[in-house]
């Protein structure tokens, strides 16, 4: 009969040793090595190989090292643990760093028994983050079994991405592209929703009747909506169909009172108080009316919903906070602020002329339908600004817009044309619009003898292409070179994908024809446009850095449609952005901006530069009326607040409308000043003044107090002693690196003490394992890998966290050298060591002491067995049977001991062997202080999960014995060297 090892158990199979996993059978294990990773775990059918129990061998004396092997062993040991303890059960195991204000959600949904929640900070603080936490801690302990993501299907590769890079949550993609080939492997009767646990299901996917019920049916427990604004619709407006479908889909998901539901946004009001309710409403519908002014409404929504700028959380846990100090303060590298720059450009004479004569045409037209029906009209509208906007947009999307069809030229009725027409014209702020909406739109219609019209216009708008003619492309050149010389990486943004690609096509070198563009030589230029993937476009951009290098001299310049102005995060590479053409909905212009301007971008300020013309008749105008107030209201509120899409078009229709019939040169008052315009701008400017204003009441009201920064800077400390510091991983990158051959240099940064190493001359094993990390060019042609005390850093470069994988890669080496007394090369830590220091008096010894615990954590779905790793450093004077302990301050405090003499080798392994054969004496206090750090370890759990009677009713922790003595470390008074060991 098979043994039965229990959960934590060390045993030996393979040849080599492992730790049983919770997750194992009488009949099969599942074990992960000893200092390996969840990559390395492993199941074993005891039944058909030998698998042995296995106690850790004592360390050996002879296996001496010197004054760093105590405190390296130590941390590289903690940076391997996937099960640390604490109270979080995930953090150990996920890799990413999180920022301390990134648990406040944390912290929220585990006093919650169903977790409801609603995310709402600013752009750029890391809301994917904190789901990815929450969602990753319910799995952890239980109380989740699936995850489902709900996002435009633009976002949705990131989303996995991120939760398989970070989190290790392994989501399949749902989407309209992937489902045939999903459905194609079910069995008979199954859903796609129970063959796979963790889903990423795309908005557009959810369209289909068949679909949208099965995915209700067989929902998972725990669900994730991002963009979560778009899927409600405020109660005095005609929501869009796909916001009403996504809004009645949400409600049955959210009906499910067992159900975990996280609704992300950044902008949760979307300009109307009732679509605000609407999704409070979601997350418990007694906040759908609870009055939010009353002190019992305020509390009850504090419990669900955190919003926060990022003034909040720039400056954490310090004094101001209400902490006694500042010792786990934590600054979050933010931009301070974007630098705008509106610059003007005058048209051509010729294109004056094409301009003139398109808008008289379409004037024409716009009247001429006018008489002859209501649909006829609509066509004939939606035409007209699809010929402006991509006139003013450049001469390559006016000639395709002059020679294709108009999409509403086929509506059956004005209502259809509005729907086929106002896409493809229009700005909205819905994320899930971007996608196919790039593409210029047409401007032909059924209208007897255009053809030849427009196909004269579309000529000459073809022979305005290049500098020359095109002055608008002439003002951009001017300004692209301004910004590379003060050495910025800027993106431009265009509307429409002809522009894109006439814009690199004008800008970039080309090698074949040796044609070199207006930047330079060294500056490489690349398009991304809705004509490719969602993973094409991120090829794309990694392609621009790669290729622009680490030369200090080269430059990128990325084109790009509004495909990229949601979801894809690339403040690592570019820092500028140019809005080649202006968006008629200013938050799309926040939208393009926020992707630089965010946690990770280097630079302390964002250069923003808006190109309009002077005298288009239309960029001058929506610039005042519609992006400068946007501006403004962001800068009085320190957030951007949303204009609703049905107000930004009223204004922009208004102009169009006072261009094509009454406008002319010198008549901009009579804009102003006409009544369509009045009537709208009024509007607009009384509806953004009030979601203004609610935004103003709301942050000041709605502030996140349900967690005081004092309860967060606990649970910091906790994971921190647990897990390790900042400064500890960069004590053991430093010395690791220099013991192991690295060549580490300052690497001049803000930071002074960021450094670089080149790893060429150390290890074979150590170079093979972070080839796969930092890229195998870097380790191959021994190019510095730069280290980072920001955590946000970029591919090739590490951050100074445990959870960095070239961190972990480094822990991984040094453990099993360590481990492994027969490894050939350097061994920087050791199990043994014997100092001569003057920082002890009387012989002291250090003791590295590795505790498993088992936790049983009570879920939804019953007890789950759990094991947690904890290192901890126990210290005594004297002799073992006499010990005299240390506190655990002073205990760590001798990581630091340095020694002022050379140990004779002899004495040092008589010293250590005297030692080792006494440590049965301090048994006890080992294991009672294994009881005590159970104790403790029940207690944090107790205390984040305080507010949820049923979740802790249950919870048990206990320590498994014996604790494995990994280290033994013997200090030494500088008189006692040469003395003999009692």
């Amino acid at each position: 009969m098979a043994l039965t090892y229990s959960a934590g158990s060390l045993v030996t199979a393979r040849g080599r040793e492992w730790v049983v996993l919770p997750e194992s059978a009488p009949d099969m294990l599942v074990l992960r090595p000893l200092g390996g990773s969840d990559d390395d775990i492993a199941a074993v059918f005891p039944a058909f190989e030998n698998v042995k129990g296995a106690e850790f061998a004592a360390p050996e004396p002879t296996d001496l090292g010197d004054q760093r092997a105590a405190g390296l062993l130590r941390t590289a040991l903690r940076i391997g643990f996937r099960s640390g303890a604490g109270p979080f059960r995930s953090l150990a195991g996920i890799a990413v760093e999180p920022r301390a204000y990134q648990l406040v959600p944390l912290l929220m949904a585990l006093r919650q028994q169903t977790v409801r929640m609603l995310i709402s900070d600013d752009v750029g603080i890391g809301k994917t983050i904190e789901a990815g936490l929450i969602a990753s801690e319910l799995l952890a302990q239980g109380e989740a079994t699936g995850l489902a993501v709900l996002c435009a299907p633009a976002l949705a590769e990131q989303w996995q991405a991120e939760l398989r890079g970070k989190f290790g949550i392994d989501a399949e993609l749902v989407l309209a592209s992937t489902v045939s080939r999903l459905e194609r492997g079910l069995d008979l009767g199954q859903s796609l929703f129970d063959k796979y646990p963790h889903v990423i299901v795309s908005t557009d996917f959810i369209k289909s009747t068949r679909h949208r019920d099965d995915f209700v049916r067989h929902c998972p427990d725990l669900v994730i909506v991002d963009e979560a604004h778009t899927c409600v619709a405020a109660d005095d407006t005609s929501a869009g169909a796909q916001n009403q479908l996504r809004y009645e889909l949400l409600k049955r998901v959210a009906a499910d009172t067992e159900r975990h539901l996280l609704l992300v946004t950044a902008t949760p009001h979307s300009g109307k108080e009732s679509a605000f309710r609407n999704l409070l409403g979601l997350v418990k519908p007694e906040l759908a009316h609870v009055d939010l002014d009353s002190e019992s409404g305020r509390t009850l929504l504090a419990r669900h919903f955190v919003a926060r700028k990022r003034a909040d959380v720039r400056q954490y846990l310090t004094k101001e906070d209400g902490l006694s100090d500042d010792s786990l303060a934590e600054k979050t590298a933010f931009p301070s602020d974007r630098y705008f720059k509106d610059e003007t450009y005058k048209l051509a004479p010729a294109y004056r002329a094409l301009l003139d004569d398109a808008i008289a045409y379409a004037s024409e037209r716009v009247e001429a339908a006018g008489s002859q029906g209501n649909r006829e009209a609509r066509i004939a509208w939606w035409s007209a600004i699809a010929l402006l906007r991509s006139l003013v947009s450049s001469p390559r999307a006016a000639a395709q817009t002059l020679r294709t069809r108009s999409a509403a030229a086929v509506a059956a009725s004005a209502e259809e044309a509005d729907r086929l027409g106002a896409p493809l014209t229009s700005d909205s702020a819905d994320s899930d619009t971007l996608e196919g909406m790039d593409v210029a739109p047409g401007a032909e219609t059924e209208e007897e003898n255009a053809g030849s019209r427009l196909a004269e216009l579309a000529a000459r708008a073809a022979a305005l292409e290049g500098p020359e003619q095109d002055l608008k492309l002439k003002a951009l050149v001017k300004h692209l070179k301004a910004l590379l010389a003060d050495g910025h990486n800027p993106i431009v943004f265009c509307r429409y994908i002809p522009t894109a690609e006439y814009l690199a096509d004008q800008l970039g070198n080309d090698p074949e024809t040796k044609k070199r563009g207006p930047l330079g030589a060294k500056t490489v230029v690349k398009a991304v446009t809705g004509t490719l993937s969602p993973q094409q476009r991120i090829e794309r951009i990694e392609e621009l850095a790669t290729e622009a290098g680490d030369d200090a001299a080269a430059r990128r310049v990325l084109i790009a449609t509004d495909c990229l102005s949601e979801g894809v995060n690339l403040q690592h590479h570019f820092d500028a952005v140019v809005h080649y053409d202006l968006a008629w909905n200013p938050t799309r212009h926040d939208q393009r901006e926020g992707r630089v301007d965010r946690y990770g971008q280097k630079r302390d300020q964002v250069r923003v530069i808006t190109l309009y013309g002077d005298d288009n008749g239309i960029d001058g105008k929506v610039l005042e009326v519609l992006i400068k107030k946007h501006r403004q209201i962001k800068k009085d509120l320190g957030i951007s607040v949303s204009v609703p899409d049905e107000m930004s078009t009223g204004v922009t229709d208004a102009i169009v409308e006072w261009l094509l019939l009454r406008g002319r040169e010198g008549e901009q008052q009579a804009l102003f000043g006409s009544e369509p315009f009045q009537q709208s701008f009024g509007d607009l400017e009384q509806d953004w003044n009030s979601a203004a204003e609610r935004e103003k009441k709301s942050r000041s009201r709605f502030a996140q107090r349900s967690i005081h920064p004092e309860e967060v800077a606990r649970e910091v400390a906790s994971v921190r002693e647990a897990l390790g510091s900042a400064g500890e991983i960069e004590t053991f990158v430093r010395e690791s690196l220099g013991a192991l051959g690295g060549v580490l240099r300052d690497a001049g940064t803000p930071y002074a003490e960021d450094f670089t190493a080149q790893v060429g001359g150390t290890p074979a094993g150590l170079r093979d394992a972070l080839a796969p990390v930092v890229g195998a060019e870097i380790i191959e042609k021994d190019r510095p890998i730069p280290f980072r005390h920001d955590p946000a850093v970029a591919r090739g470069e590490a951050a100074l966290v445990r959870t960095d994988p070239v961190v972990g890669a480094l822990a991984g080496h040094v453990l099993n050298a360590a481990l492994d007394k027969e490894a050939e090369g350097v061994r920087p830590a050791r199990r043994c060591g014997v100092v001569t220091t003057d920082a002890v008096a009387t012989r002291t010894t250090l003791l590295l002491v590795r505790y498993r615990f088992h936790l049983t954590l009570p879920s939804r779905t019953g007890d789950r067995q759990l094991v947690a790793e904890d290192a901890r450093l126990l210290a005594f004077r004297g002799a073992p049977k006499n010990a005299e302990w240390l506190t655990q301050e002073e205990a760590v405090a001798l990581l630091d001991a340095t020694a002022t003499e050379n140990t004779p080798a002899d004495f040092g392994e008589r010293t250590m062997t005297r030692i080792l054969g006494q440590l049965d004496a301090v048994t006890d206090r080992l294991e009672s202080y294994g009881e005590e750090l159970a104790a403790e370890l029940d207690d944090s759990h107790r205390r984040v999960r305080k507010a949820a009677d049923e979740i802790v009713r249950g919870l048990r922790v206990t320590a498994q014995k014996p604790a494995d003595i990994l280290g033994a470390y013997v200090y030494l008074p500088a008189a006692a060297s040469g003395e003999a060991v009692a």
